[in-house]
């Protein structure tokens, strides 16, 4: 009995051990614990085909029938002349971001109707870099073209101006709002010069409104990036003219006496607010930038502030403005129109004046009833050619 139990004992091990071994999971078709039998998950839905997308400004489709309905603007020494050969001066003015127009309601062809009545022949257009990520480079394309157009229609000019104040050296700028890089600032000329690169209505490009020194700068390393900018948009076109800003928020172009910016065919920028200096202007205009008209072509792409006009010009020089931007006491408002129209058009440099907006000061509308303020009344009229 003894000798069964044990013979018994032995069988009932090996059957357990046999039962245990079929019971073990296949380690290649064991599904998880908890879950059922084991089942190939399906490749995720995609719609991003990101071998069909394009840079943009890319794409430009059909020509655009009105490209070249406006005469074409070239450089020749140091003006801008039309077809035949004759020199061209622009009057014009800045109107806001068109993304800040838009998202306000503002941005149709009503409003460059308006800025075309003013006398306008030159339109300044500012794309501040967050404006362009924030919409998106292609989306914001769609506002330019729409821009182009209207101002084709309306027989006016395009100035592009990429809108940031800072020092792309330290990557430092004046606000939030103005925050690029480099690279983003030569992608944004690839975009314009691609889109753009064969349309009369877009005279120029802007490179950069208005360097400023927070932080180290130097020419050297300004006058590189700016040669840079220049070899991006060369590289799709030769047409549209580079605009290139000096240092001091765009006012001083001393520089130019012993460095010029290396190419051909392009412009330079000065931004003659009445504070930069103290009366009398002339003087030091002329040692700033007003002596780089003798050998290059110029734009004053933003100043303003002035008096309406006929206002009475003091006799004796008022003290120097209080803040940036053409503001200061009003002796000083009244001299400073007629003598900066004076100066500039004496000097055959174009201009374009700040700001067709009611926010953006100095303004020149009071409100989006398009009530233009003393400023805006002095500017139209010299559009019109009636500031002597």
């Amino acid at each position: 009995m003894k000798r069964f139990t044990v013979i018994g004992a032995v069988t009932l091990a090996l059957l357990w051990c046999c039962v245990m071994a079929f019971a073990q999971p296949n380690p290649q078709t064991a599904a998880p614990a908890g879950r059922g039998a084991a089942v190939p998950s399906p490749a995720p839905a995609r719609s991003h085909y990101w071998w069909r997308d394009q840079a943009p400004g890319a794409g430009r489709g059909a020509p655009n029938p009105n490209a070249t309905k406006m005469p074409l603007i070239s450089v020749k020494g140091n003006r801008f002349v039309d077809p035949d050969g004759k020199p061209v001066l622009f009057r014009g003015l800045s109107i806001s971001d068109p993304d800040k127009l838009e998202m306000q309601g503002h941005w149709n062809k009503d409003h460059f109707v308006k800025v075309q009545q003013m006398g306008t022949t030159l339109l300044r257009i500012p794309v501040h870099p967050v404006a362009w990520r924030e919409r998106g480079g292609v989306e914001y394309i769609k506002l330019l073209d729409q821009a182009v157009e209207w101002a084709t229609d309306l027989g006016m000019y395009i100035m592009i101006d990429w809108h940031s104040i800072g020092n792309m050296t330290t990557g430092v700028y004046q606000d939030p709002m103005y925050d690029t890089t480099k690279e983003e600032t030569y992608g944004f000329w690839r975009a314009m010069s691609r889109r753009y690169g064969r349309n009369n209505t877009v005279v120029f490009f802007e490179l950069f409104n208005e360097p400023a020194a927070f932080g180290r700068v130097s020419w050297d390393a300004w006058k590189s990036i700016v040669e840079d900018e220049i070899a991006v948009i060369r590289a799709n076109t030769r047409q549209v003219i580079p605009l290139v800003a000096g240092f001091d928020w765009a006012y001083d172009l001393t520089p130019l006496r012993l460095n010029p910016i290396a190419a051909e065919g392009i412009g330079y920028t000065v931004h003659p607010y009445s504070n930069k200096r103290t009366q009398p202007w002339e003087p030091k205009w002329e040692e700033d930038f007003g002596f780089a008209a003798a050998k290059y072509p110029l734009i004053a792409t933003e100043f303003g502030g002035f008096a309406a006009p006929g206002t009475p010009i003091p006799t004796t020089p008022p003290a120097a403005p209080a803040g940036r931007g053409g503001f200061g006491n009003s002796a000083t408002i009244a001299a400073y129109g007629p003598a900066i129209i004076k100066y500039l058009e004496g000097k055959n440099i174009s201009w374009t004046v700040w700001c067709f907006d009611p926010e953006w000061g100095p303004t020149l509308i009071s409100d989006w009833n398009y009530t233009l303020n003393a400023s805006g009344q002095f500017a139209k009229s010299a559009m019109h050619g009636e500031i002597k």
